[in-house]
């Protein structure tokens, strides 16, 4: 019988999520990596399994909340249950710019996939867990990655940081609901941190990191964000729910 805990990751096949994967093997997790695209997913696979863990990857659309019953099954059928979740599928504005021009249709696509797809996915996940003869290989967590732009405000991509900041919200709800249930959840709030994401504006961050924007004027890598993840859902900090930890380099941080 299989005694590794196992989790689910959404977004997994390059960045902050191939990253987590790989942290999470390395604590002792077998991975079932989701994303809406398979390129990539190769790597991620590698470099779990270089780690010591298992991984299966499952192609699926988060914001497609139809589809969140096949993907728990299948995921919930690779290692024979689940005891943890990462949302970390996310995206961003589809154009930067003045907010006063910011589109229904890229207000919609942000909500879609950074709050409703997650808060859906852990309301289906949650109720697996929590139905007689879950295993419970280890402690159980849902882990929600938001962002820096949860309390800083950036005009220029408003609807990605109303929806990140609808995140954290989630996060809080559902910390409340589950404690009672043993189910810790938690938020993680990157900064600037060196993806895909953030590549297209990456000499502009160079120059703004240089003259400290954040104390630790470096740029946040992805695995900064996955050993994070790792850690909390490894159970290390078993009394803590709800929170958020900021892995920013002290960006958060008022300054007078």
């Amino acid at each position: 019988m299989n005694m590794r805990p196992a989790a689910l990751v959404t977004g997994a096949r390059r960045g902050i999520g191939r990253a987590t994967c790989i942290a999470l093997a390395a604590r002792g997790f077998d991975v079932v990596g989701a994303d809406v695209f398979e390129e990539g997913a190769a790597e991620t696979a590698a470099e779990v399994q270089a780690a010591g863990g298992r991984f299966t990857f499952l192609q699926s659309d988060i914001a497609a909340q139809d589809a969140h019953g096949a993907l728990l099954d299948a995921a919930w059928e690779a290692f024979g249950g689940l005891e943890c979740l990462v949302n970390n599928a996310g995206v961003g504005a589809m154009r930067r710019g003045d907010l006063l021009e910011v589109t229904p249709e890229s207000w919609d696509r942000a909500f879609d996939v950074n709050v409703r797809g997650g808060f859906f996915l852990t309301q289906t996940v949650a109720r697996r867990m929590l139905a007689p003869g879950a295993p419970r290989r280890g402690g159980r967590s849902m882990v929600f990655v938001s962002s820096a732009n949860a309390t800083l405000a950036s005009p220029e991509r408003s609807e990605y940081a109303a929806s990140k900041a609808a995140v954290s919200m989630v996060a809080r709800v559902f910390a409340l609901r589950l404690a009672e249930e043993g189910i810790a959840v938690h938020e993680i709030r990157p900064g600037v941190i060196r993806t895909d994401m953030t590549a297209p504006v990456a000499a502009a961050y160079e120059e703004r990191i240089a003259a400290g924007l954040s104390p630790i004027r470096r740029w946040g890598e992805a695995e900064d964000v996955g050993r994070t993840i790792a850690l909390l859902a490894a159970g290390d900090l078993p009394f803590s729910t709800g929170d958020a930890f900021h892995v920013d380099g002290g960006l958060h941080l008022g300054r007078l």
